[in-house]
């Protein structure tokens, strides 16, 4: 099989490391990729929301499937276009996207099927998006209803806060188009967690569970960034808490997308928070989360592609996977002043020796290869994972990778995982 992963960051690398293993692949392709797919794949340059791009070079090259990693390409339809084309692709189309696309459209569907979340208000004027918040009390979470990077959700301490959150939002337009509705909702208490499954419209397969770290610094200080860390599975979901949050949360989402006529095949994530009511959802993506692939991929057994395969054909009823039983830690390095300005073109240094212990993976994000050098080319840069037993050991092998790859303004979180250890900092 020729394969081809769209995307540019460390899932896509994280996918394409797996899906490297799949026996029936005879080639790898990902565009347009990074310094470091380009060491399992043939990097294509052509950019994930070139949807035309893509379709002419799946054509020309006769590759067998498709595979999403990023929202943007699925929010603009690209397996409706894919699959016109008979183009095989894996991912949800446009209409089912708006799960992600559109946290108002989530909301809505959460109302419907009684999937229990946050209780919201919705507003198309900042005005009385406004006046609603000087009527509540804080804290309050401010969302941009369309897509952010991950950036478009405001929890906000004091009403000051929420106010400018609007304003920033609807007034200034930070996120374009994405901030023309906003929802503001209560702030929900407890710890957050992710789970993640497969589903071919009707059946699901779910994925281990896993933590992301939103916050740009230790102690879970500083903006939201699309995440900085994550690590699988995270004893915060229980066994129970998993259940619940399948049977409440994603199985209504999944039934009720398909009575809609518009079911939703693929991948289904489902941020979650954790409380003292049980599981609430906090957003559904349409894709594998980032970081959080780069932890659970590490720990799968099973073939990621004959699952996928199995998910195309709605051959995903009594399937199942198995996993490694150790816990996978992941720490982002990123570049100096992300989430806001950062510079590009640093080169990095110890990459391969970070990696030397079999345990070790480096994942590329914001990567380029220049000659035999390897640049920063973006935000998040590198992801790295290990394996090991526990989270202590296991964050004890990511930080010291991290120490050994060097380049300029490099900044990592050094609390992975504290969470589960009750722990303030892992050195």
């Amino acid at each position: 099989m020729k394969v081809l992963v769209i995307g540019q960051g460390g899932r896509e690398h994280a996918l394409l490391w797996k899906i490297k293993q799949a026996k029936k692949v005879k080639s790898l392709y990902s565009a347009p990729g990074n310094g470091g797919t380009a060491g399992i794949a043939t990097n294509v340059p052509i950019s994930p929301d070139d949807i035309a791009g893509l379709s002419k070079f799946c054509e020309s090259e006769k590759i067998d499937l498709s595979i999403v990693g990023p929202e943007i390409p699925l929010s603009l339809g690209i397996v409706d276009i894919f699959k016109e084309k008979g183009l095989r692709v894996f991912g949800p189309t446009r209409a089912a996207a708006q799960l992600e696309s559109s946290k108002i459209f989530t909301k809505e569907i959460a109302r419907k099927e009684n999937i229990p979340t946050a209780d919201c208000e919705i507003f198309d004027n900042a005005e009385k998006a406004k006046d609603f918040i000087e009527s509540k009390k804080a804290p309050l979470v401010v969302k941009a209803d369309g897509l952010a990077q991950g950036k478009g959700v405001i929890v906000a301490k004091d009403k000051s806060e929420a106010l400018r959150a609007v304003e920033r939002i609807m007034v200034e337009k930070t996120f374009g188009h994405s901030g023309e509705r906003v929802i503001v909702e209560e702030c929900l208490e407890g710890e957050e967690a992710s789970i993640i499954v497969i589903s071919d419209g009707e059946n699901i397969v779910p994925l281990a569970s896993s933590q992301d770290h939103k916050r740009a610094f230790d102690g879970d200080k500083g903006p939201n960034t699309g995440g900085m860390g994550a690590y699988s599975p995270t004893p915060l979901v229980t066994d129970k808490i998993f259940e619940e949050t399948v049977v409440k949360i994603i199985k209504p989402a999944i039934l009720g997308m398909k009575e809609r006529g518009t079911p939703c095949c693929g991948v289904l994530y489902a941020g979650i928070m954790i409380t003292q009511d049980g599981p609430k959802l906090l957003e559904f993506n349409v894709r594998f989360g980032d970081p959080e692939t780069q932890a659970i991929l590490p720990r799968l057994n099973s073939d990621l592609l004959e699952l996928i395969e199995a998910c195309e054909v709605g051959a995903l009823k009594n399937y199942s996977l198995k996993w490694d039983k150790r816990t996978a830690v992941c720490a982002v390095m990123a570049s100096g002043g992300y989430p806001g300005k950062y510079e590009k073109g640093k080169e990095i240094s110890g990459i391969e020796k970070a990696a030397l212990p079999e345990d070790v993976l480096v994942f590329h994000a914001g990567t380029k290869a220049a000659g035999k050098k390897i640049l920063t080319s973006g935000g998040r840069v590198l992801n790295v994972v290990a394996l090991g037993d526990g989270i202590r050991e296991t964050a004890d092998k990511v930080y010291r990778a991290c120490k050994t790859i060097k380049f300029d303004g490099a900044h990592y979180r050094k609390d992975i995982g504290r969470r589960a250890l009750n722990l303030e900092v892992l050195q």
